[in-house]
């Protein structure tokens, strides 16, 4: 074979792998079930939130710049000035044959400040833009959409703070519609609803989130999303403009 050939067919290959891991899903046409897991409709999904094609480094670029923001600096060394003592001077500067010294807290004493340690003023937050942020977060509804992890109720409604009542809904989920469901999910609500919040408390790997607050840190946390058809509108109103 020979070279320029191979050297087409590994451009062909790379140019049909860009295409593949760009891929807009096929379908936004999603069934919609019920508390039971029966399906009872079919909604079509925005495509302006739930159909983009995916740009990984952006979406990292975000994930990395909300973790940096969450990050408390703890680490913290005391230099000459913040250590306790060294008021005096250890000895007088003449006549006594020693290196002169003017403090005991210096950084070659024992029980001295520390030279160039870690400071808690150190920032570490990265930024990124509003822009941005927003085009991250919603790659990310994309890309759920597009591997099929998306689970649309009619509605989320639960009569008492139980965690019992929460729970059989995500049974009900599991037997019927995403045997995986219990590695891990997202509720996301249109409106806030103490019920479901102090329900799914207890609940491991399930979290809820209101419709206006998503970031792209929760959506990659978990994997599949559980929302009620009000809260596709909620996302459309907050993060579309």
């Amino acid at each position: 074979m020979s070279p320029v050939k191979s050297k087409t067919k590994k451009v062909a290959s790379s140019k049909k792998a860009v295409a593949k891991e760009q891929k807009s899903p096929a379908s936004l046409e999603l069934p919609v079930f019920n508390q039971e897991g029966k399906e009872v409709e079919k909604i079509k999904l925005p495509e302006k939130i739930f159909g983009l094609r995916v740009n990984q480094d952006l979406v990292k670029q975000a994930y990395e710049a909300q973790m940096s923001q969450a990050r408390i600096p703890y680490a913290h060394a005391k230099g000459r000035g913040e250590v306790r003592g060294g008021g005096k001077k250890p000895w007088r500067q003449k006549g006594t044959g020693r290196a002169r010294h003017g403090s005991s807290r210096s950084p070659i004493w024992r029980g001295g400040g520390v030279t160039h340690g870690p400071l808690k003023e150190k920032k570490v937050a990265r930024d990124i833009n509003k822009k941005m942020r927003r085009a991250a977060l919603l790659m990310v509804l994309s890309g759920k959409a597009a591997d099929n992890e998306i689970i649309v109720l009619d509605s989320l409604k639960l009569e008492q703070p139980k965690t019992r009542l929460m729970a059989n809904i995500v049974k009900s989920l599991k037997l019927k519609v995403k045997s995986d469901f219990d590695k891990g999910g997202l509720v996301i609500m249109g409106l806030k609803d103490e019920n479901i919040i102090r329900a799914t408390r207890n609940i491991p790997k399930l979290m809820t989130i209101g419709a206006q607050n998503l970031n792209v840190v929760d959506l990659l946390n978990h994997r599949y999303i559980l929302m009620p058809k009000s809260a596709i509108e909620v996302i459309e109103k907050t993060f579309i403009r």
